[in-house]
């Protein structure tokens, strides 16, 4: 059958998490064995895409302003055509968390938007993008995805992955906690898990390809495992991350494995025991803790206390000499008082965290915080409690860099620059921290030794050991 998409261009605007970025890799080797041609040039493309995300407004705002340019050249397009000149005909598509939770609306607010598609339609892409070049506009938002476990959407096409050393490969999506200012659950569904044997085999092609590294996807990563039925693996196992990353370790290679992200009180002792046996599991944790008061985590519906966060932590650093564990924290939750938020200033370092993504609270609807209007925190002192965790957080950041001066990390060397007749190489720690040094070019997709010689905010310096 003749494809009539051949030689077109697709061009997708990616924003939020690393599970929206997987998803666009998905997206686009599905449209790449229909024809269109990935371009980094908007400009160029005949299907333009944007796979959005709604944590915050802002990120949402972003994707209304990129829609809005593309519908602007669509307009100038259509113009041409009326005129009998020469013109491009352009589709455009929204899709990612903000087209799950707005459905329809889109297509009402958005008059040039040709498709609007959920986070559980990825895999009937084909078929929609077929649909709006017949003309259509079309909405497809299931609120549960069809057949997300058994494999078969899964085999049926390849990943066009991004050129990079790590691939991500979800093993699990959706969220059951209900935090009361997150939308995740209402955008992604509820939590479901792929089979181990599915993950593996993903896993083992990424390896063979050349990556040097693999990140495990979850919104609740290490919830993974509970949906399946049934939750035994061939050999009688209990299927969890714990074991999965066992399975993992011993496919023949030399790369890492990464997993995020986690929840709290889900990190169980097998789990931390299978990332100290597995020389190929990182050292590394992404642990968000939101707030440092138990009160408020109360409030966010979160299943902790700062005391048991801080028992989490650490039994994880006992396990490992050079861990390092991240962290989220959200300033200016409804009804957070001064004394509560010092208290999520204390936490960072009382228990020494690496790094934390930090954000003001943004209400987000369908979310119960954002009915506690009369609880609301101004703007004024809500962005002064940010700016204030933002300097902890570089205060904790420069602390925990100084802690490796004089060791020696085993680097993945990821890219270089000249800089004054030199090559500067940059690459990342087992324990996720960038490392900058002296080298040569070819050493960018290998693992070196690098002694630690110096360490700044965001990086450290070294030297070839």
């Amino acid at each position: 059958m003749e494809n009539k998409n051949f030689n077109k261009k697709v061009y997708v605007e990616t924003m939020g998490c690393q599970m929206n970025k997987s998803d666009t890799e998905r997206i686009l080797g599905m449209l790449s064995h229909f024809g269109y041609e990935e371009t980094e040039e908007p400009k160029e493309a005949d299907l333009l895409i944007v796979n959005t995300c709604s944590i915050r407004q802002l990120s949402a705002d972003k994707a209304y302003s990129a829609v809005g340019v593309w519908g602007k050249w669509k307009n100038e397009e259509h113009k041409k055509e009326l005129e009998g000149k020469p013109f491009r005909e352009i589709k455009i598509a929204f899709c990612g968390c903000v087209a799950q939770q707005d459905k329809e609306k889109l297509l009402k607010r958005f008059p040039y938007l040709d498709l609007v598609f959920g986070t559980n339609n990825v895999y009937e892409l084909p078929d929609l993008i077929k649909r709006i070049n017949n003309g259509e506009r079309v909405c497809a938002t299931n609120e549960t995805p069809k057949k997300f476990t058994d494999g078969e959407q899964e085999a049926k096409y390849e990943i066009k992955r991004a050129k990079s050393l790590n691939a991500w490969i979800p093993i699990m999506e959706g969220c059951n906690n209900f935090c009361t200012y997150c939308i995740v659950p209402f955008t992604r569904g509820r939590e479901r898990s792929r089979k181990p044997v599915d993950i593996i085999e993903e896993a083992k092609k990424a390896i063979h390809d050349g990556f040097k590294e693999i990140t495990l996807l979850g919104q609740n990563v290490d919830s993974y495992g509970k949906t399946l039925d049934p939750q035994k693996d061939y050999d009688g196992r209990d299927v969890t991350l714990a074991n999965l990353l066992r399975d993992l370790n011993k496919i023949e290679g030399k790369f890492r494995i990464r997993f995020v992200t986690s929840y709290p009180t889900d990190i169980t002792d097998d789990l931390i025991l299978a990332v100290k046996e597995c020389e190929k599991v990182c050292e590394f944790f992404h642990i968000p803790m939101q707030s440092g008061n138990t009160q408020v985590l109360k409030e966010m519906n979160r299943r902790y206390s700062r005391e048991e966060y801080g028992v989490i932590v650490k039994k994880i650093r006992d396990a490992f000499k050079n861990v390092a564990i991240t962290s989220d924290f959200i300033a200016g939750f409804p009804g957070e008082t001064e004394e509560q938020f010092e208290d999520t200033l204390s936490a960072i370092d009382e228990f020494e965290l690496d790094y934390s993504n930090t954000a003001a609270y943004s209400p987000r609807v369908k979310t119960k915080a954002a009915k506690w209007t009369d609880k609301f925190i101004d703007e004024k002192t809500k962005f002064e409690r940010l700016a204030r965790l933002n300097e902890k957080n570089r205060e904790a950041c420069l602390k925990s860099n100084e802690k490796f001066v004089g060791r020696v990390l085993e680097i993945l060397v990821e890219s270089f620059e000249i800089k004054d007749d030199n090559v500067i190489l940059a690459g990342r720690a087992e324990n996720n921290k960038i490392v900058h040094f002296k080298g040569e070019k070819y050493l960018v997709g290998k693992f070196v030794d690098v002694k630690i010689t110096s360490a700044s905010t965001w990086h450290l310096r070294g030297e070839l050991a």
